[in-house]
């Protein structure tokens, strides 16, 4: 039978490979199930455990049908009390391991499913919110017919992660995939500038005019979600610990912009 997703367990660093000044892509090894999630189309996302018993969720970059190994996108931030996380698991080399266990699934306004809902799919991310906007990217390509409008907002040219990835499927998909890009700490033609505001929305992603027929994911550090579609919130817990993610009123960019609430999903 294995070892259930829910369980934490033991996962084998098989590569890790440097991408940026700061990132490291992890591929990663484990035993005792055929795919790392519940099912094969649903999003994944893992809790990771340093030395330290801290915990970090983190999304996979790579489709979660893949069998036996996957790959994560992890930022070094630096050690910190609290954190540190991604410092800890860039420092892992080709055999090393860690803990981490698989989260329940993510709901989006009421289901987990992503395949079959939506025929413009908006994915806003900051740094290295790309990660996990990028496994549903990976989704979508495969198993889905939406297209699908990529804005990613990041401090320099040489700070954008996956763009290599990126602009290989934007030119085999051009008529499903385009891609814009924002620099907040540099000018550079070719690329927006600043971290956005209502006119480089309605320029980047699909029109909030379809209504239903569009979604928006926001993914990146809380003061990026929270100018872009206003504040996540928490569910109260009883133990202190932090509780689920509430969405929370729409406000910010995407509300200027003209999408309701419906349209959007904090990350």
């Amino acid at each position: 039978m294995g070892t259930l997703p829910e369980e934490r367990q033991v996962y084998h660093v098989l590569e890790s490979t440097r991408v940026s000044p700061d990132s490291n892509i992890l591929r990663v090894g484990f035993q005792g199930r055929n795919h790392l999630g519940w099912d094969d189309k649903t999003p994944t996302c893992i809790s990771v455990y340093s030395e330290n018993a801290k915990a970090k969720s983190y999304s996979p970059i790579t489709h979660p049908s893949e069998r036996g190994t996957f790959a994560l996108l992890v930022k070094s931030y630096p050690l910190q009390p609290g954190g540190g996380v991604g410092a800890y698991l860039c420092g892992l080399k080709k055999g090393d391991t860690f803990e981490a266990k698989v989260k329940s699934n993510r709901v989006v306004h009421s289901s987990s499913d992503i395949v079959g809902r939506w025929s413009q799919v908006g994915l806003v991310a900051g740094g290295t919110g790309i990660a996990p906007l990028y496994q549903l990217l990976q989704i979508l390509l495969r198993d889905d017919a939406s297209v699908i409008s990529i804005l990613s907002i990041n401090k320099r040219e040489e700070d954008i992660l996956l763009k290599a990835e990126l602009d290989e499927l934007a030119r085999k998909h051009p008529s499903r995939i385009r891609v814009t890009y924002s620099l907040t700490d540099e000018v550079k033609p070719g690329y927006e500038s600043g971290r956005g505001n209502a006119e480089m929305a309605l320029r980047a992603l699909p029109n909030p005019s379809l209504k239903r027929e569009v979604m928006v994911f926001v993914c990146g550090k809380d003061g990026f979600v929270e100018s872009y579609g206003g504040k996540v919130g928490r569910e109260k817990t009883s133990d202190g610990s932090k509780g689920k993610k509430i969405q929370g009123e729409l406000l910010g960019i995407l509300k200027e912009a003209g999408f309701d609430a419906s349209q959007v999903f904090k990350y």
